[in-house]
């Protein structure tokens, strides 16, 4: 049975959340404040998933989903808001959430994204596990598939889990286009392209972090009409 960690201040919401994921099968944990979501994921090394509303009345699901990442903890994260704000979406992103939710969210969605991106995260562990390690170069970045490290002139960069994803996505097509849709279902796993602003926000953030100029790249590439590639 799959471990997840809701993290909700708002007992009547919380209860719900708890209610639902169980009905779906899954083992739930709660949690009211960063502090105790921190201690439970620390202690639970089963933990499969954390739902977060990041509008946690004393510390905020940014600063868990900061505390998180920091600690080098890839576990699949879902963020809950109450309002759609593109700012939010992004610096949610940008530390690491895997997915953004807008409430009122209904249970069957809900479930159909806790279930596809428990299923993802195994398959993509799976197939790390057995995978041959490479490494690979463009400019002055190296990526060490099998450590899951990345550096810029022999400094770490910390990426967010589904920022990899995606450096690792353009990596294995060697040069070659890769399209919208094909990127939103290999790393989130969406069926169509009405979601595409999160793989641009997760494109400028890869830029931001590996490209010299992010306004002008040289290796993480747009094409037209297509989607993105990686030139070497």
């Amino acid at each position: 049975m799959t471990m997840v960690l809701v993290i909700e201040e708002d007992r009547t919401a919380s209860d719900w959340l708890v209610r639902t994921l169980a009905t779906g099968g899954h083992s739930v944990e709660a949690a009211g404040s960063v502090e105790t979501a921190m201690e439970r994921v620390r202690s639970l090394p089963r933990t499969d998933l954390v739902v977060v509303d990041l509008a946690l009345p004393r510390t905020t699901g940014f600063q868990f989903l900061r505390e998180l990442r920091e600690e080098h903890n890839e576990v699949p994260v879902i963020a809950l808001s109450t309002e759609w704000r593109e700012a939010d979406r992004v610096q949610a992103f940008r530390l690491g959430a895997d997915q953004h939710a807008v409430r009122p969210i209904g249970a069957s969605e809900l479930l159909a994204r806790v279930d596809g991106l428990i299923e993802r995260t195994r398959a993509r562990r799976a197939n790390e596990h057995g995978a041959q390690p490479f490494r690979y170069r463009f400019g002055d970045v190296e990526v060490n598939a099998a450590t899951r490290e990345v550096r810029r002139s022999g400094a770490p960069v910390q990426l967010a889990p589904l920022e990899l994803e995606l450096l690792l996505a353009l990596i294995r097509r060697d040069g070659a286009a890769a399209a919208r849709v094909e990127l939103l279902k290999e790393v989130w796993g969406y069926e169509s392209d009405v979601v595409s602003r999160t793989l641009d926000t997760h494109v400028a953030n890869l830029r931001g972090k590996l490209e010299r100029d992010p306004a002008v790249p040289r290796h993480i590439l747009t094409v037209r009409k297509t989607g993105y590639r990686l030139q070497a």
